[in-house]
């Protein structure tokens, strides 16, 4: 099929039940795995995984195309009310990229029935599609849409090219460049063992990363959600599947036989993403470069499934990410809607720029919050 083919789409349907998304396992993991933009966050295991943890009752909105009984497109959804009824994806805040799914041969017609579909759900409410990678397929499905719209900036991510470690250092300065080459040279005689968990062992890898990652961020305040039981059932569910189908892997990295880090990386021919991290402040302890192991890991794997992909930092501006000099890549917020929740879509546009300038004002004033902080308790110190 091309582009300009016109065939007709045999259906459109709205799946509500979670017993009826849980049996499209076997159907949506072909379509993942035919639509070239999709990322592990859009594989049924982890979509699935998420509704389980977080679904609310009756608020499931999957939409499905299929032609000639194939799956050929799916747009994972929930209705959530911000007072306004909302069509928001699946996966929240701890999923960093949204797409939806479009067989890679899909035709134009079937986007418009897509589109057409969504309208239809959307004549009472709001579709807010957050982080957006650039060129995925809801980028066709926002161009074709019929009514209004906007696209807007999302959260910054940071991406490297997907090539072996030692090309990623010639991206450095000479200097910086010199260094890492001495952190790499620092791990090797430290003797660090990297072993790649399995499928069976997903559960229990799951509960030591979490246990390292709260160890690691204890006393500068872990993101909440993270040491929450049902992120924890989540990552253990989502990842035992996304592991034995190749969408994910858990490494632990190993000190004289004892774990004292262990990650989690979403894989895919087009992406590599290092998802969440934990370690043990005795790692870091022993002067290890903890970015430098992640990184040259995450090299490893995205090498091995062939280049032409981005090694993924994903969602954040930390620190001990630049000196790798990654590109800057903005996730897209595409907003649709019917010409009758136009205004809803305007006041969603002016509340995402007031909290741009709310945000870019904090930033302004942080370091002189510090600097007063560490004013008060330098004084404080000396009173004591």
């Amino acid at each position: 099929m091309t582009g300009g083919d016109t065939t007709a789409v045999r259906s459109v349907t709205m799946c509500r039940d979670p017993l009826q998304f849980a049996a499209l396992r076997e159907e949506w993991g072909r379509l993942h795995r035919h639509c070239r933009t999709a990322t592990p966050f859009q594989s049924h295991s982890w979509l699935h995984s998420w509704w389980t943890s977080y679904g609310r009752p009756r608020r499931l909105r999957v939409l499905l195309v299929r032609q000639d009984g194939q799956l050929i497109g799916a747009a994972p959804l929930m209705l959530v009310h911000r007072p306004l009824p909302v069509l928001v994806p699946l996966g929240g805040s701890i999923t960093d990229f949204f797409d939806v799914l479009l067989d890679d041969n899909a035709t134009d017609a079937a986007v418009t029935a897509m589109a057409t579909g969504l309208r239809r759900a959307a004549r009472g409410a709001l579709i807010d599609l957050r982080e957006v990678r650039p060129g995925a397929a809801a980028e066709r499905l926002h161009d074709c849409w019929q009514g209004p719209k906007r696209r807007l900036a999302d959260s910054v991510c940071m991406e490297l090219p997907g090539v072996p470690l030692a090309e990623l250092i010639t991206r450095m300065s000479t200097s910086r460049g010199q260094r890492t080459r001495a952190y790499v040279r620092k791990l090797d005689a430290l003797g660090i063992e990297e072993r790649v968990v399995s499928e069976h062992e997903v559960p229990t890898a799951v509960e030591n990363l979490l246990r390292l990652h709260i160890l690691q961020w204890e006393g500068r305040g872990v993101t909440p959600e993270h040491a929450r039981p049902r992120f924890a059932a989540h990552l253990k569910r989502a990842g035992q599947h996304m592991v034995a189908g190749g969408d994910a892997v858990i490494t632990e990295y190993r000190l004289d036989g004892e774990v004292l880090a262990a990650d989690l990386k979403v894989l895919s021919p087009q992406l590599v993403g290092g998802y969440l991290f934990g370690a043990d402040p005795r790692l870091r302890a022993t002067k290890a470069d903890l970015t430098t192991m992640l990184i040259r890991n995450g090299a490893g794997h995205a090498t091995a499934a062939g280049g032409g992909g981005a090694l993924s930092l994903l969602r954040g501006n930390e620190a001990n990410k630049l000196p790798w000099c990654p590109d800057l890549v903005a996730n897209q917020r595409l907003l649709m809607t019917s010409p009758l929740f136009a205004p809803a879509l305007r006041l969603q546009v002016a509340r995402a720029a007031l909290r741009d300038r709310v945000a870019a004002a904090v930033r302004r004033h942080l370091p002189v919050v510090r600097g007063w902080r560490s004013r008060l308790n330098t004084w404080r110190a000396k009173r004591v």
